[in-house]
């Protein structure tokens, strides 16, 4: 079965469960898009790998590297491989050197793992088919009678930063107003708290002065 290629478009809480997040993957070269909803934990375990925060302590995923890697085996690829129910469902393809192994996983687990690997992102076109989303080349030229189900996924799915910026801004007025001394305090803290989304932008605004 071919597999269709998929890259990480953006992440945003979701509008429909709260507490979760809708994890948008699109197609390469395509304009398809998969949105995955997701838990808080692995919302953050993905966005601080794409946002490249260390944290002082090593996490969940982390851990399954250094594991993998003490045993010599190294993660391949990763299959977005069913859909049951409105469910989905993953394999992380992995590799000791002889011999291919299929693990399966949840797709937020298995899509945090293989950001930490560096490696690929596929699905297969029946998944696509009937759970992807297509996107038109102007958003806002869509036609008022398209399908109510696609109308749903797509509020669910797209991916607005002026909700998270609403509650930044203030915050982020304040951040461009301080000294890199008290910026890096700020890191820090944020990092001990594992306040992850802080820490990203803190270090956003002290590279843009380096």
């Amino acid at each position: 079965m071919e597999k269709i290629r998929l890259e990480i478009i953006g992440l945003s809480s979701s509008q429909s469960q709260t507490g979760s997040f809708a994890l948008v993957l699109g197609e390469v070269n395509g304009n398809r898009r998969l949105p995955i909803i997701i838990g808080m934990f692995e919302a953050q375990a993905i966005a601080i790998e794409i946002e490249k925060v260390i944290p002082n302590r090593p996490m969940t995923h982390d851990l399954f590297k250094s594991f993998a890697l003490s045993f010599h085996f190294i993660v391949e690829e990763i299959v977005i491989s069913d859909l049951k129910e409105g469910v989905f469902f993953a394999k992380i393809i992995c590799s000791d050197g002889i011999k291919n192994i299929e693990i399966d996983a949840r797709p937020s687990d298995a899509i945090a793992i293989g950001l930490r690997f560096d490696v690929p992102i596929y699905s297969y076109e029946t998944i696509m088919s009937e759970a992807g989303i297509v996107l038109n080349d102007d958003m806002d030229d869509m036609d008022e009678d398209e399908d109510e189900d696609d109308e749903d996924k797509l509020e669910e799915a797209t991916i607005s930063s002026a909700k998270a910026d609403s509650s930044f801004s203030g915050r982020e007025d304040q951040i461009k107003n301080m000294s890199l001394d008290q910026l890096q305090a700020m890191l820090d803290e944020a990092i001990e708290k594992e306040d992850y989304e802080k820490a990203a932008r803190v270090r956003d605004e002290m590279n843009k002065r380096n």
